[in-house]
Parts: structure tokens; C-alpha cells; sequence
């Protein structure tokens, strides 16, 4: 399994008033990991946005955990499965330094044409770079 590590440090803008990470915000932290880890593979969403493609989030399930905390320093790990032609799962987590997992979540992500918003074939170049696996 091919597993992409992305830190996360939480800030005072990230957390509610109890000084807790905001529910919304993990969705931020794996998107942006998400992000990384193509970016990591050499595969830049500019060049599919100037294509006229780009990644769209079809279905997410999520759970939370354990909180995260103000200044906490975590990781994200995210690794890609069911690699199919059009779409392809992200399983993520977020986890503290111990290694307790905080929260996790499956993400699908459809490859669409932005002109129709209808799903398209991914370049081979991405499902090649991205090794498939099991959540």
C-alpha cells in the first residue's frame, strides 16, 4: 500500500470556541492532502483544469473520532483504491503523533469534463502514478 503523509498543524482559526477542531475543518485538512499527494505524484490539477477536467467529490463518509486540539501537530495519511476509469476512492486519516487515528474518512471522486460536468476517462498517466489498495 502506497501511503502519502501530509502534517497538519491545528491553528486558533481552525478550532471552535472550546478550543476544539471545528467539524468542517477536518474536511479541509484531507482535501488539501489530498491536493499534496497528486501534487507529490507529479500530477498537477492546473493541467487538468486548462484540459477542461478536474476531480469532483461524489461521496464522502466520514468519522470522527477523537478530537484534534489547538497547536496540535498531526498527519494526514491517504492512500488511493477501486481505482476505476472515471472515478477512484480515497481513504484517509488523520492521526496524532501516537498514532491514534482522530478521524478518518472515504472519499470518491469522479473525473468529469467541466464544460458537461459528465464523468470522462482519467489520463492513464494518473491511474498509472497512483497505486491501488484496500481501505
Amino acid at each position: 500500500m502506497n501511503i502519502f503523509e501530509w502534517p497538519v498543524r491545528i491553528y486558533y482559526e481552525d478550532t471552535d470556541a472550546g478550543g476544539v477542531v471545528y467539524h468542517a475543518n477536518y474536511l479541509r485538512f484531507f482535501e488539501r492532502a489530498r491536493t499534496e499527494m497528486l501534487r507529490n505524484a507529479g500530477l498537477n490539477q492546473q493541467s487538468f483544469l486548462e484540459q477542461g477536467a478536474g476531480f469532483v467529490v461524489r461521496h464522502m463518509d466520514i468519522d470522527f473520532i477523537k478530537g484534534a486540539r489547538l497547536d496540535d501537530l498531526l498527519t494526514v495519511k491517504s492512500w488511493v483504491t477501486n481505482v476505476k476509469k472515471a472515478s477512484m476512492v480515497f481513504c484517509q486519516e488523520l492521526v496524532n503523533p501516537d498514532g491514534d487515528v482522530l478521524c478518518k474518512t472515504i472519499v470518491k471522486v469522479a473525473y468529469i469534463d467541466n464544460t458537461n460536468m459528465k464523468p470522462i476517462a482519467m489520463p492513464t498517466t494518473l491511474t498509472t502514478e497512483l497505486t491501488s489498495s484496500e481501505c
